[in-house]
């Protein structure tokens, strides 16, 4: 038998190396300890998460370091789920999102075509709860109402390295955790062209 995803939005997920996760953190660091740069860079009012620190990385960084990454793996996913050839993948915005206990990122989503996010630091033992159901420091995506043979929430529980994919319009909440520790992701917003993102066929 095999099992087909027929309806619904598609989510791709793949790993960074621990060497670019290396930079990235590294690059994070630089950020925090240079207090103008900071604040030139601080991105917490125009976002929704109930965060204390939210920032931007230098766009310098992002060419350099993470575009070629992220443009080879947009194109992989696309051209697996629509069979397309990608002609122009533009990183609009990439931001640090730095969590402590009992912070949280309500539902939400996002601008451009697609969006993602990723993992640098988790704590030891994030999702610790005296339910069974272990969502805390989890992140839910949400995508209509449960049926009969349909699911409407795909729950991830964050690993340094994960990287998700995904569609600007799928929501999606960041659940708070109670453990101390940081829980360290980014996130970013894609613009794809025209030709791509076109869902009418000819």
């Amino acid at each position: 038998m095999k099992v087909i995803s027929p309806f619904g939005p598609k989510i791709g997920r793949f790993k960074l190396s621990n060497r670019v996760i290396k930079k990235i953190n590294t690059e994070v660091e630089r950020v925090l300890k240079k207090k103008s740069l900071y604040k030139k860079l601080n991105y917490s009012k125009q976002l929704v998460g109930q965060v204390k620190q939210e920032f931007q990385l230098p766009k310098e960084f992002i060419q350099k370091f993470l575009h070629k990454i992220i443009e080879k793996e947009v194109k992989f996913f696309i051209h697996k789920v629509t069979n397309k050839k990608v002609q122009k993948v533009k990183i609009l915005n990439f931001w640090i999102v730095r969590q402590y206990k009992n912070e949280y990122n309500p539902i939400h989503y996002h601008d451009g075509h697609l969006s993602a996010v990723g993992y640098l630091k988790v704590p030891k033992n994030l999702s610790k709860s005296k339910k069974q159901i272990k969502t805390n420091g989890t992140i839910d995506f949400i995508s209509g109402s449960k049926n009969f043979l349909c699911e409407s929430i795909y729950n991830h529980v964050p690993k340094v390295g994960d990287i998700i994919l995904f569609p600007n319009y799928l929501m999606h909440t960041a659940y708070p955790f109670h453990v101390d520790g940081e829980r360290r992701s980014f996130s970013m917003n894609i613009q794809l062209d025209q030709k791509t993102t076109n869902i009418f066929h000819d």
